[in-house]
């Protein structure tokens, strides 16, 4: 297992990973040190704890918006030409 430090706003953060991981963990560190900046930017500067706490629900958020399947009317049109053109194709 190895430890790598993980900057966010200026604090690192020793974080483990497997062997062989240290960059992806690095680059995701990044990331998430690129998210911290932006609600900072936006919100102004909050405790460490709060702004731990706020990135996470954000994160959590934009997570979970990803996770849903959104599909309007042209989507369903689509998928329903598709299955029209199938059910021709083999009927």
């Amino acid at each position: 297992m190895s430890v790598v430090s993980i900057p966010i706003v200026n604090k690192n953060y020793p974080m483990g990973c497997e062997d062989g991981q240290e960059a992806r963990l690095i680059d995701l560190g990044k990331m998430v040190d690129a998210r911290a900046r932006q609600i900072l930017d936006k919100i102004g500067p909050l405790p460490e704890n709060a702004l731990l706490a706020t990135l996470c629900i954000v994160l959590a958020d934009e997570l979970n918006g990803r996770n849903r399947a959104v599909t309007d009317d042209a989507d369903f049109r689509e998928i329903l030409a598709r299955i029209r053109e199938i059910r021709r194709k083999i009927g």
